[in-house]
């Protein structure tokens, strides 16, 4: 475009070529704009491609949309953008077609002339090529670099990858270039990485280096492994052979570890150790030599990694010379020597520094023995032979003693790319006035044992040796250089950095190594692999980029180099890889049995890619047609025909039903809901089926079966299945559910036509009742309403009753149908387990005839054995019939004229006399619908079915969904926390007059909400303390009700079951139907005849699923916290009044093994002083535990778990001075002397003393203080130890009482002396009585012991302290020792446990 000058001097368009290029704009995007409205006009064909490889995520699908005009090869390069893969690194195929060859990648053909459907899904599959996985895009990046790019232009990767968590040792990371599907192909860089077991980074970085160490590994692979010697499993030289073997032949990402770690003995829970890496390398070397005594390898790591250095000592005076050799694997370096505020900058001059010698003078003099007297000297270590392979370990973990804790030091510490280690070399010929020398050998391998290196810290937990230098010679660190002209060269060159991110409490170790085939860097971080710099091994020295100084610690890096690997440059020793052509041929065998494993595996994932995977339910016909569930795993590709095949061999159905008999149907569990049948579909691929492979659906499948002359019913979407019970009332009587499936467009009329056609009755005298949800019944008598618009949904449950009685023309809600199906949604079984019976009661009075009559105890016995309960129940009856009597007399004087007195009666009380025939009911489902009846009634029976309990007259009803959730939701409420129905006049009476309608409703519409009516009109309220102690005040306190009529619910008791097998002794259950709106009050008083004795004077324990009592109290609460089958137990004795409180008591034994020990139970009222418990406790005390005491020479105290608290004094009340509450414990302390606790103000504090001379601790003696003060406390022990107040020292026990520790602890442990004046303050907090503190005198030393008495004392240590539950510990060592055991695992030594 041409530019002009214009006035202000700047450069314009010349005039007219703006427009010009505007208008050549616009013609260019009205191009555009008709090519795009083109391709809109076109037909656009959908592809859903499946990536079935092993490089991305299972099931991972691809969604393309692309004109129908497109060509095969532009799909190929759409579909390699949308991957992430490099075209021509796989294939495409048609998905629903078998062995179908690849789609032409180059072709030019159009999608709708290859057979892909415009308008419609073409399914795909995306698979390797020619065997190989496909290559990920990002591998172009690694071919540029190799073809000379400069490194800053490649995304580099150092320091620990991001994750999750930052705590200890992860294996899971989350970066963008990672996924867990990534260990499935070969990263970039052609190396394979190691996955990371939880905590296994330190082993990970150490096998890294190992493999990448030419020497040592084509010396490992010339090691041939003798099955005959060893098993493979915990071979650890064939474990490491097959790993590299993997990590140079494997097409994976990362490999596992666990076969080499469980060669070394260990199990899962090594795996969260975490250790550190040159631990590991010692403890895996001292392994090896182990496993290759007597083999070529023998001598391998010494010949590797070992050198020799001098120790030596010579005398100033004389310069006489005593030393000895030592070798070592490793040279421990360090960075900050002991005490010096300055650090060592780089690795030569803490080498220097290593060799740097000590003089010894003053009181450190050194006795020669030329001189024969104490002289002044120089000791220190010269090295004498490097390693071909030379360690070095950075000291970066010390210990800090201003805060007593471990540090990490992240100080920078420069290393070079080169050493030059020739500088070190001792190259003097031996003085010939030396003396003596010694040769350490073997006895000192592995290790620098210098005195200048074995000084270690004491109080150190660290596993690290530290180095202590003075920092006064710092003048004689300048080293001369004493080379010899015929010491061969010793320059080293760097390969391998382990670096450690984190701190002394844990962190994560990863690799950077030097490949010796390239000269590249990578860093080896775990799965990930990637290429890095040498600039980037720069950030590893360690600390901070600004202006505090490089020594700085505190504000370093925690990223730096921890171990430093360097190789002898060495033309003639150095060695180069081997080639897979040059392996020897066991490895040449094991890398082809690798790779069958390897194929095998890709087989098996493929298999598993394509395996769906959905539970599968029957009800067995072989097993009392019990609904049992499975899983049922198919191919993709097996049709619905082999798949019912495969189910019915997984149910074990052979030999019970005919295969034919058996099919495949739609299923959903949760409600109870068959959903489609599959006709037609026989030859259908499951894949397809079931809409895609994944490994769990939102449905289920179930295997329906039918017996020969039945014909399976087809169930189509949008029907609802119905679960009919039908109601008599003439025997008050609801009978097991049949299905009946029906459509939601479908009206009430026409349903009830479909009702009589499966039950028989009547259509047009039919009352149909909905339970739409629990406590909620709905009759449907609008002929033309739909089933949807009365709130059918998938599945649902009805009540239907057809007769010509009076009950129709009453209101719903006062009709006998609503009182029988009120009290069936409100019945609950319950197991009440009684207690032994005493002379007198019902059980016993009949025990002779049972006896007499020789009945087994089983329901089908002779009537003998009926007589019993026959009896019971007669006289229950009788009883709750004249009380009904009674009240209906002093109620209302409207009863019922269209029924007879005896009726009314019988159905007012709902008398647990009656005794229903399921059998007289009937049941015309037709065989079609058999499947859905069978399926409900295993839900509501359970194995036993329907007929399984002939006394519990609902066993084969079904409640509905919302019923079972709710009873799943109460189930697991406390027995004490129940309805809020808190008066008897609350109580739901099956009586109550209608409920008016609210202006506007449908009266066609009537609803009727149980519970709502129940509580319709009253207060409800909440639970006062009084409430919780005991009773209510609408009972007496016997537990009778006050009030004038009491409403009574359904009860009834089936025959009692013998209980002496299970609970030992002779106690009987028996099995109770009964309301669960029943209060706990009218529920004891309904026991009582089966009890023997009055409700005050038994007591009701709900049992919970791990057989865990709690003692049910509050008489005015129902049951509705219960549920079907729950556990109740009855004990005699006095039930709790208003006001008490049931207690527990205990007495405290200070100075016994177990200082807890239980008494009695008793009972404490409100407003009772503790000396009035005290007196009502001697007696029950005495005749119980035969404990004679005098009231003054014992107290009662507070009991917090096993810790002794407050004292209780004597004119304390309870509730006002005492906070007390039910199922409260107490201690009981018996006292040696009369009280001396007068007084709030007083503090009793128990004492202990510590005898260190005798590694003893004396018993326990309680101090009893005017005041919080220290010097006090001290003053009261020195008056009863006579220690001295200068020399005594205390400290406060931890833990709970009795605070117990070793003696092997104890003298260093606790907290000495602590600074403060008083006791109520840290670190003591002292502020209640039953504290526990230990004293002691600072004069006495701590026992010497040899090893053998030390020994003894642990092992007795360890045997008291594990009998009271103490946890021990003696080593100060903190970690988990890393130990590799050679003969397959430890040894189990519970002394050393």
């Amino acid at each position: 475009m041409e530019m002009v000058p214009s006035e202000e001097n700047q450069l314009v368009p010349k005039e007219g070529m703006f427009w010009s290029c505007r208008q050549s704009l616009f013609d260019e995007m009205k191009k555009k704009f008709s090519q795009i409205e083109n391709a809109a006009e076109e037909p656009r064909v959908l592809c859903i491609i499946q990536d079935t490889t092993n490089s991305k995520t299972v099931n991972e699908r691809l969604t393309v949309n692309l004109p129908a005009s497109t060509s095969l090869s532009k799909l190929h390069e759409d579909v390699a953008h949308k991957a992430g893969y490099m075209i021509g690194t796989f294939d495409l195929a048609w998905g629903n077609i078998s062995e179908m060859t690849p789609l032409d990648q180059s072709s030019a053909i159009t999608l709708s002339e290859s057979g892909f459907e415009a308008g419609k899904r073409n399914f795909l599959q995306l698979t390797d090529r020619d065997g190989e996985q496909p290559q990920m895009a990002s591998d172009e990046s690694g071919t540029a670099d190799s073809s000379g790019l400069d490194d800053s232009s490649q995304e580099r990767f150092i320091g620990p990858l991001p994750r999750e968590s930052t705590g200890g040792c992860s294996n899971d990371y989350s970066s963008p270039s990672y996924s867990y599907s990534s260990i499935l192909n070969k990263s970039e860089t052609g190396y394979v990485g190691l996955v990371n077991q939880a905590m296994t980074c330190y082993l990970n970085s150490l096998l890294q280096t190992l493999f990448m160490t030419p020497e040592f590994r084509n010396a490992l692979y010339n090691w041939e492994f003798e099955e005959s010697e060893e098993d493979q499993v915990s071979s650890i030289p064939y474990q490491l052979q097959r790993l590299f073997v993997l990590l140079q032949t494997s097409k994976k990402r990362a490999i596992e570890t666990t076969d080499v770690t469980r060669s070394f003995g260990w199990d899962s829970s090594e795996a969260w150790q975490q250790h550190d890496v040159q631990e590991l390398c010692r403890v895996m070397f001292d392994a090896l030599e182990q496993k290759w005594k007597l083999t070529e390898q023998a001598d391998l790591i010494n010949q590797l990694y070992q050198g020799k250095l001098k120790d030596y000592v010579r005398c100033l005076e004389c310069g006489n010379e005593s030393w000895r050799n030592d070798t070592y694997l490793d040279i421990p370096l360090v960075i900050r020597p002991f005490g010096a505020s300055q650090v060592y900058g780089s690795v030569e001059e803490a080498l220097q520094a290593f060799v740097q010698p000590e003089t010894l003078d003053g009181a450190n003099q050194y006795f020669c023995e030329r001189c024969k007297k104490k002289c002044d000297a120089r000791k220190g270590l010269r090295f004498l032979h490097f390693p071909y392979l030379l360690t070095l370990q950075l000291k970066r973990f010390d210990f800090d003693y201003t805060t007593m804790h471990r540090i990490k030091l992240n100080d920078r510490m420069t290393f070079p790319d080169e050493l030059d280690m020739s500088p070190f070399m001792d190259v003097e010929d031996e003085s010939p006035q030396t003396e003596s020398c010694t040769d350490s050998g073997a006895e000192n391998e592995g290790s620098c044992h210098s005195d200048q290196m074995s000084n270690d810290f004491a109080t150190d937990d660290c596993v690290d040796e530290g180095i202590c230098l003075d920092s006064t010679g710092s003048a004689e660190r300048g080293l001369k250089p004493k080379v010899a002209e015929t010491v061969n060269s010793l320059t080293f060159e760097l390969f391998s950095v382990m670096v450690h991110s984190g701190s002394a409490a844990g962190g994560h170790y990863y690799a950077c190594i030097k490949s010796f085939t390239d000269g590249q860097w990578y860093s080896f971080n775990d799965q990930h692999v990637s290429k890095i710099s040498l600039e980037d091994i720069r950030k590893t020295y360690g600390g901070s980029t600004g202006s505090r100084g490089y020594y700085s610690s505190a504000f370093a890096s925690s990223t730096n180099a921890y171990m430093l690997i360097y190789r002898l440059k060495d033309p003639s020793r150095n060695t180069k890889y081997l080639d897979p052509e040059d392996f020897p041929e066991h490895i040449k065998y094991l890398v082809q049995k690798e790779k069958e494993s390897e194929e095998q595996e890709k087989r098996q994932r493929e298999i598993e890619r394509n395996t769906c995977k959905i539970k599968l339910f029957c009800l067995h016909p072989g097993k009392m047609m019990t609904m049992i569930e499975n899983k049922l795993e198919v191919h993709k590709d097996k049709t619905l025909r082999e798949a019912t095949q495969m189910a019915y061999k997984l149910l074990e159905l052979e030999g019970v039903v005919p295969l034919d008999c058996c099919r495949l149907v739609k299923y959903d569990e949760f409600h109870e809901y068959l959903e489609l049948s599959y006709e037609d579909d026989e030859d259908t691929p499951m894949g397809m089926l079931l809409g895609g492979v994944k490994t769990s659906y939102m449905f289920d499948l179930l295997l329906e079966t039918r017996r020969p002359e039945q014909v399976f019913q087809p169930y189509r979407p949008g029907e609802v299945m119905v679960k009919v019970h039908v109601v008599d009332l003439k025997n008050d009587t609801i009978v097991p559910p049949v299905s009946v499936r029906a459509f939601l467009n479908q009206s009430i009329a026409e349903f009830k036509q479909l009702i009589a056609q499966a039950t028989g009755l009547c259509a047009e005298t039919m009352r149909v009742v909905l339970e739409r949800c629990y406590n909620d019944l709905r009759l449907l008598f609008v002929p033309n309403k739909t089933l949807k618009a009365e709130g059918f949904f998938r599945s649902n449950k009805i009540f239907v009753e057809s007769s010509d009685s009076p009950d129709q023309q009453l209101p719903f809600t006062d009709s006998h149908l609503w009182k029988l199906l009120d009290r069936h949604g409100n019945t609950i079984r319950l197991m009440v387990l009684l207690p032994e019976q005493l002379p007198g009661t019902l059980f016993n009075r009949t025990a002779g005839q049972k006896a007499a009559g020789g009945s087994d105890g089983s329901f089908e016995g002779s009537k003998a054995a009926r007589k019993p309960v026959e009896a019971i129940l007669e006289e229950s009856t009788e009883k709750l019939k004249s009380l009904s009597y009674q009240q209906q007399q002093q109620g209302s004087s409207n009863s019922d004229s269209q029924k007879s007195s005896d009726t009314s009666d019988f159905e007012h009380i709902e008398s647990p006399t009656q005794e229903l025939d399921s059998g007289s009911s009937a049941s015309a489902a037709a065989d079609n619908r058999e499947l859905e009846d069978r399926i409900q009634a295993a839900a509501a029976g359970g194995s036993a079915g329907p007929a399984s309990d002939p006394d519990n007259q609902y066993a084969g009803e079904e409640r509905s969904d919302s019923e079972v959730h709710n009873d799943r939701s109460t189930s697991s409420v406390d027995s004490d926390i129940l309805s809020s129905s808190h008066s008897s006049d609350t109580l739901c009476n099956a009586d109550s007059g209608p409920i008016q309608l609210a202006n506007g409703l449908d009266s066609h519409s009537i609803t009727s909400s149980r519970r709502s009516k129940a509580h319709e009109g009253k207060k409800e309220t909440w639970d006062t303390a009084e409430e919780d102690s005991g009773t209510d005040s609408e009972y007496d306190d016997n537990g009778k009700s006050k009030a004038s009529s009491t409403p009574f619910m359904y009860f009834r008791v089936s025959e009692p079951r013998n209980q002496g097998e299970a609970s030992g002794d002779a106690q009987k259950c028996i099995i109770v139907h009964v309301d669960k709106r029943i209060t706990l009050a009218a529920f004891k008083q309904n026991m009582e005849p089966f009890v023997g004795v009055g409700s005050s004077q038994f007591k009701v324990f709900r049992v919970y699923a791990n057989n865990q009592e709690f003692e049910s109290v509050r008489l005015n609460e129902t049951l509705s916290s219960f549920s079907d089958d729950n556990k109740i137990t009855i004990r005699l004795g006095r039930a709790l009044k208003k006001g008490e409180y049931r207690v527990k008591v205990y007495q405290l034994l200070v100075n016994e093994a177990e200082p807890c020990k239980f008494l009695v139970d008793t009972v404490f009222a409100k407003g009772m002083t503790v000396r009035q418990s005290k007196e009502e406790l001697l007696p029950q005390v005495k005749e119980q535990c035969k404990l004679d005491l005098s009231i003054d020479r014992f107290r009662l105290r507070k009991k917090t778990w096993k810790n002794p608290g407050t004292v209780f004094l004597d004119y304390h009340v309870y509730e006002e001075d005492i906070n007390i509450s039910s199922n409260w414990e107490v201690f009981l302390e018996v006292l040696d002397e009369p009280e001396k606790m007068k007084s709030m103000s007083q503090l009793a504090v128990l004492t202990r003393r510590w005898s260190p001379t005798h590694m003893k601790l004396e018993a326990f003696r309680e101090v009893v203080l005017e005041s919080s003060s220290v010097e006090e406390l001290k003053e009261k022990l020195c008056e009863i130890s006579g220690i001295p107040l200068e020399n005594l020292e205390f400290a406060k026990g931890r833990g709970t009482f009795p605070c117990d520790i070793s003696v092997l602890e104890i003298h260093q442990d606790l907290d000495w002396n602590p600074k403060v004046s008083t006791l109520n303050v840290w670190p003591l907090y002292i502020c209640d009585d039953g504290a526990v503190v230990f004293y002691r005198d600072s004069t006495e030393e701590l026992m010497d012991m040899s090893e053998d008495e030390r020994s003894v004392l642990i092992k007795k240590e360890s045997s008291r302290l594990l009998k009271t539950g103490h946890r021990v510990s003696y080593s100060p060592r903190k970690e988990k020792a890393l130990k590799i055991y050679l003969d397959g695992g430890p040894a189990k030594d519970s002394a050393q446990d």
